[in-house]
């Protein structure tokens, strides 16, 4: 049987923060359940994911997009960019903070669809940057394959153990068509 599945993307604002909190604790939990220890991704997600944490981000400037199955606006997946705090960082940056969809949605094109809103939103910068488990292959496949290249390294503390991430960029020297 074909897969019918619908979602669409659209920007997010400050009200849809409990949706991009949701999709960020359970991508961070599917994500790394059996690689960290349970406490410290519990402990991640109650301060990195949550409402106000999402608020937080859009009221700094942030800009979000949420990603949504139709029928019925579930919140599937989200990405969110804002100023760079990553090594390797210069004037003219801007940071992919997040780009998370549930594994049910990976090779659906969603993904894409959300780097691409990124991509464009941050076109008048001059590369976007993010951060990424340097143990994460598919993500790093992915992100390879969206024009990104590895400029620096970083210790990622997840309850307070430390992990490698790779910081990856993207030159912005033009929008990703659809």
């Amino acid at each position: 049987m074909e897969n019918t599945v619908q979602w669409r993307v659209r920007p997010a604002t400050r009200d849809d923060a409990a949706a991009l909190a949701l999709i960020g604790a359970a991508t961070f939990l599917e994500t790394f359940a059996g690689i960290l220890d349970g406490d410290a991704i519990v402990g991640h997600c109650e301060r990195a994911h949550s409402r106000a944490a999402y608020e937080a981000y859009i009221d700094a400037g942030a800009q979000a997009w949420l990603a949504e199955i139709e029928p019925g606006q579930a919140p599937v997946g989200f990405a969110l960019s804002a100023a760079p705090d990553l090594p390797g960082a210069r004037a003219g940056d801007w940071e992919l903070k997040r780009i998370y969809s549930l594994s049910r949605f990976h090779g659906s094109g969603l993904g894409a669809a959300l780097m691409r809103a990124a991509v464009n939103a941050a076109a008048a910068h001059d590369r976007l940057l993010l951060g990424v488990y340097a143990r994460n292959a598919r993500a790093i496949a992915f992100y390879r394959k969206q024009g990104f290249d590895q400029i620096a390294e970083r210790r990622f503390d997840v309850g307070g153990k430390l992990y490698d991430d790779v910081v990856l960029a993207r030159p912005l020297k033009q929008p990703i068509s659809a």
